[in-house]
């Protein structure tokens, strides 16, 4: 199996750190710590959520990153697209052999398929909020969460 980017699931790892944080602002180190990476990954990720709105910093003793809207209004499909490239699927690195009849035919013929597994995927990231994922982390680690969610 090819391997795919974790930018994602560290992305959403990361939003679900500050929707439990209570409003309380969190250094990249300590999610870095929680996620099990390097805070050079963390601040790289912020920054593109940052960019799409996703994220905001406050600086200062006791700074670090915040939700800049509530979780309940931050979809899967936000991060996603925040984060990956969403064409999902990655084709031949040079064009395939236009005068073979397999080559000059197969990503015509695969690109409906393609598109509509991408299509899926992202209808399925536009059902769940991080709010969602944040309260099913509180129950499975029998923990409770801010009510503003």
């Amino acid at each position: 199996m090819m391997p795919t980017s974790t930018r994602f699931v560290v992305s959403v790892h990361v939003l679900t750190a500050l929707a439990v944080s209570d409003g309380k602002p969190m250094r990249s180190e300590d999610l870095a710590y929680s996620a099990n990476t390097s805070p050079v990954v963390i601040r790289g990720l912020l920054s593109r959520l940052s960019d799409v709105g996703l994220t905001r910093s406050q600086l200062g003793a006791g700074g670090g990153a915040l939700l800049a809207k509530p979780a309940k209004k931050i979809k899967l499909l936000d991060i996603y697209e925040a984060v990956e490239d969403t064409e999902l699927f990655s084709l031949h690195r040079t064009p395939p052999c236009a005068s073979c009849p397999v080559g000059g035919n197969i990503l015509d013929a695969l690109q409906p398929t393609l598109t509509r597994a991408r299509k899926g995927l992202e209808n399925e990231l536009a059902k769940v909020t991080l709010a969602d994922v944040a309260s099913e982390v509180a129950r499975k680690g029998k923990f409770s969460i801010p009510l503003a969610l």
